[in-house]
């Protein structure tokens, strides 16, 4: 049996095993998730809440936004409380007041430190104690904790409003006024922000010191600390990481590069590549690529901005006609759509010249899927202005508003749009594919995974449909992260490795047959981690112990491959270098070096960093999370799929000369630009968070009173040097892409 033969069987072993362990641990999430209850009762028969009043507050919270105003179980925006923490922590202090003053006649702050200990002793049961009734699917609490249920409760309600007690909050928070206008809705999320905090802070069942979320957020007040488990996984994690990295150098060592490099071709195979008329339709993709890059840079500069002024850019009130939700949904969504847009561009531009065949109608296919392209972007962002101002209502929110969950944000009606066109996109790539996938040559398996891949991408996509609007929270997060995590992180990144590939072997700088088994070899390795690792994701969004361990264990296998990231780059710089032709794909190359150092940085460094059980169950949802997500989104997606784009280019307009300074100055403020974001905002600030956390509890680390202190605002207007030379490398870029057909002859 020929080694590619057996990686094939072994790619095909470990995706069986992987999703079937990924459908047992839905099937037990599903199980075991936090029960929403049928009411809420207080000893003394008063209804609190409803099952109604949750799931239509869940719907209220949807539609201003979810998970970009605030947080949800650590998910969500950084700058607004995580709602789950600071409704604990609200209602802990209301029932230690409560306590302290039915004990002693006097406010628990006035307490000397051991009776505050006693009345502690005496709230913790209280609040942690399990008291959902299965039979009735009821719960029950104290007349004193429906007391302060009721206390935080107003609050809320008061923030929410345009009450002007709370207004500093309001502006600390960067909320619009009157963020929900109706009192009833106002209500009614009051019910959802209690049950998640319920959930968070109350013992599962036949437990005594974990509850549904693993004991996250950390509250000491309640005794919510690490639990064993998450100490000994991220032990265990350590080790999968450093067992790892040394079986994965061993192999290196071993194997590879045992094969002498081809010797380069004179001249440049693909420079008399005919170019198809489904090809030629691709160039207005990346007209829209750069389009949507410059947006989403702007709207993040103005959701950075949020941040100090809250609801005001310069004085002027923009909260009012563009809230910071907006903004940040706005600015996220953007992000994936220019990414995959730049990757969808690639690969219907790569078809025909990877089967030398132009399918009839293809080029009317390609233009077809960039009109729904458009609609989609247009329509779905339009939805979401007018869910976030509430103008649009509960009853077509999910459908063609905004659904609050991050990265998958749009309505569903935009969201089943979207998938039908990667439906498309799938159906176009493979019948350009098809006559490459027949023949039977050295490059069939590198043209049978690049297919595979599309597949995937083009399905995996549709685990975004199935969660329905009132389906169970954990449910949710478990499918959003097969979309955020499986589809960009897994399929996407098989898809990049198959097309470089590619790419280089078309070049003559790599043979053929050691192409495709470094490539089978390097996509079992990334998913090998790839596919489990998604559940470090769900550590506390009502998963059990397994959960846990598995995403401890097999997550902390995604970092190895970047462990050695740094022979992928050099091998890539001596491709660059093998033969004087290959100037022409310089700044192609050296954006796929930029992936290389920052898969290392971004995704290696940073993604560690916050990625063991116990290390994120203090940093969840806070600016080192950000840190991680800002250089491994951008830094290796963002660059991949500029260095994508300019290939293409390349081959668009073979006979244009570039003009190297341009793309010179975009190449380095992009990257120096994200590196200042993140060593002089995103990590200095997630340090005094995570200490902040630590002393206090994770409600602090979030809390107005914490992100309003001067250091704060300090850093924050730091994040304006690294952001401007970033936008100057993105402007740069759109200069070059525009020149391309504005000035085609212009070298400088």
């Amino acid at each position: 049996m020929s080694i590619t033969k057996r990686l094939w069987l072994g790619l095909a072993a470990l995706l069986i095993a992987s999703f079937a362990v990924m459908a047992w641990l839905g099937v037990d999430l599903i199980h075991t998730a936090p029960p929403i209850p049928n009411r809420v009762i207080a000893a003394n028969g008063q209804v609190l809440y409803t099952r109604a009043d949750i799931e239509r507050g869940r719907q209220v919270w949807q539609s201003i936004g979810g998970q970009q105003l605030g947080s949800i179980w650590g998910h969500g925006a950084l700058l607004a409380p995580d709602w789950s923490a600071d409704w604990l922590h609200r209602e802990t202090e209301a029932m230690l007041e409560l306590q302290a003053r039915s004990d002693a006649g006097q406010s628990y702050a006035s307490m000397e430190a051991g009776d505050q200990a006693k009345t502690q002793a005496s709230v913790k049961p209280l609040i942690r104690s399990n008291t959902f009734d299965a039979s009735k699917q009821d719960i029950v609490v104290s007349n004193m904790r429906a007391q302060a249920i009721s206390n935080v409760a107003a609050h809320y309600e008061s923030v929410f409003s345009n009450d002007p007690a709370t207004h500093a909050l309001r502006e600390a928070y960067a909320m619009r006024e009157n963020t929900v206008p109706d009192a009833d809705n106002r209500r009614a999320m009051t019910a959802f922000f209690f049950w998640t905090a319920w959930a968070a802070g109350t013992d599962r069942p036949g437990e005594t010191h974990r509850t549904y979320t693993n004991n996250w957020p950390y509250e000491p007040l309640i005794g919510n600390t690490p639990t064993s488990d998450t100490f000994i996984w991220s032990m265990f994690s350590i080790l999968f990481l450093i067992g790892g990295v040394g079986l994965l150098a061993w192999h290196y060592a071993a194997y590879h590069g045992k094969e002498a490099m081809p010797t380069p071709p004179a001249q440049d195979p693909l420079q008399g590549l005919t170019i198809t008329p489904s090809m030629k339709a691709t160039a207005k993709y990346f007209w829209v690529v750069v389009a949507l890059f410059l947006c989403q840079i702007l709207l993040g500069a103005t959701t950075a901005h949020f941040q100090v002024e809250g609801q005001e850019a310069y004085g002027f009130k923009i909260a009012e006609f563009l809230p910071y939700a907006l903004t940040r949904s706005w600015h996220t969504q953007l992000a994936v759509l220019w990414i995959a847009t730049a990757w969808l561009a690639t690969g219907l531009y790569i078809g025909p010249a990877i089967s030398g065949h132009e399918p009839k109608y293809q080029r009317a296919g390609v233009n077809f899927l960039f009109v729904c392209l458009l609609i989609i972007v247009v329509g779905s962002f339009t939805g979401q202005w007018f869910a976030v101002m509430q103008k649009l209502g509960l009853k077509y929110n999910f459908w063609f508003g905004h659904q609050g969950w991050e990265y998958v944000d749009i309505g569903r009606f935009w969201q089943a749009f979207l998938f039908v066109g990667l439906l498309v996109w799938l159906t176009l790539v493979g019948r350009a594919l098809w006559p490459a996938m027949k023949r039977k040559d050295e490059m069939s398996s590198i043209v049978g995974l690049l297919f595979l891949s599309t597949v995937a991408i083009g399905l995996f996509y549709g685990a975004g449909l199935m969660w329905g609007e009132n389906s169970h929270i954990s449910v949710v997060e478990y499918w959003r992260w097969w979309v955020v995590h499986l589809w960009v992180e897994g399929f996407f990144e098989v898809f990049a490795v198959a097309v470089m590939s590619f790419l280089f072997v078309k070049l003559g700088l790599l043979r053929g047959k050691s192409a495709t088994i470094n490539v089978l070899f390097a996509t079992i390795v990334y998913l090998s981690g790839g596919v489990l690792g998604m559940f470090h994701h769900l550590y506390f969004a009502g998963t059990t112990t397994a959960a846990v361990a598995l995403g401890a264990s097999f997550s902390a296998l995604e970092v190895v491959p970047l462990a050695l990231i740094g022979l992928e780059a050099y091998e890539t710089w001596s491709h660059s270098r093998a033969t004087p032709w290959m100037e022409r794909y310089k700044w192609p190359i050296m954006f796929f070096l930029a992936t290389s150092f920052w898969n290392l940085v971004g995704a290696g460094l940073f993604g560690f960093l916050v990625n063991t059980p116990l290390a994120l169950f203090y940093m969840q949802g806070m600016n080192l999370t950000a840190l991680h997500g800002h250089t491994a989104l951008f830094g290796v997606y963002g660059m991949l799929g500029i260095g994508l784009m300019l290939f293409c280019l390349r081959g668009l307009k073979p006979e244009v000369k570039w003009p190297e300074g341009l793309l010179r100055g975009s190449f380095w403020s992009l990257n120096i630009g994200l590196g200042l974001m993140g060593v002089l905002t995103l990590l200095p600030m997630g340090v005094l968070q995570l200490n902040a956390a630590l002393e206090h509890g994770y409600w602090f680390a979030r809390s107005a009173e914490f992100m309003n202190r001067p250091i704060i605002d300090m850093l924050v207007w730091m994040r304006m040097p690294g952001d401007l030379v970033f936008s100057a490398g993105a402007v740069l870029l759109g200069v070059f892409v525009a020149r391309k057909w504005l000035r085609p002859n212009a070298a400088k």
